[in-house]
């Protein structure tokens, strides 16, 4: 009797990212699975050309991350498997995905074809990869379908803003904030 009551009080397991040592994702999956915890590596198709050849691989969608489906009372569990460096939370306190994402991701990487994107936000600087603008860095002022980048010209004191797929700006390796400049 006092088992069923303890396994009503439990609360039901819920997603959360594990982060991982660099480029150890699989085998931290496969470690999870040896110890019977449900866990999703989304993946995505590159190809790649080592040595002259051409090869297809499988590599994470999200580097260092993957995603697992426990009580908090299983934490211990993954925390303990080779690789593991934490489970994603703040204060102390695991940090569950939101209800269904974890679902909708596996979903929409059955039928599509997907590839890591460089995370662009309001607020961050980005530079324009393709176009006559190339070069050109600014500061994303909204992300929609496109994302709206403001640009500035120092020497006039002005500043234009420019719609843009977010495929066009890369916001990695950036010069300094508040110099707007051309590369060449």
């Amino acid at each position: 009797m006092e088992v069923a009551v303890s396994q009503q009080l439990q609360p039901p397991p819920l997603w959360y990212a594990v982060y991982t040592a660099t480029s150890h994702e699989q085998r931290v999956g496969q470690h999870l699975a040896s110890r019977e915890v449900e866990r999703y590596l989304p993946l995505y198709t590159s190809a790649r050309l080592w040595n002259g050849r051409r090869a297809v691989v499988q590599l994470p969608l999200f580097p260092g991350y993957l995603f697992v489906c426990i009580t908090p009372a299983l934490r211990t569990r993954v925390l303990e498997v080779p690789g593991v460096l934490n489970i994603v939370g703040s204060h102390g306190k695991l940090t569950p995905l939101p209800v269904g994402e974890a679902e909708a991701l596996r979903l929409a990487l059955a039928s599509r074809k997907a590839e890591p994107h460089p995370l662009l936000c309001p607020g961050r600087r980005a530079r324009i990869k393709v176009g006559p603008l190339r070069g050109l860095e600014g500061v994303i002022v909204k992300q929609t379908r496109k994302a709206r980048l403001v640009v500035s010209i120092d020497c006039i004191q002005r500043a234009f803003a420019v719609e843009l797929e977010a495929g066009d700006l890369e916001s990695d390796a950036l010069s300094v904030p508040g110099k707007i400049t051309r590369a060449a």
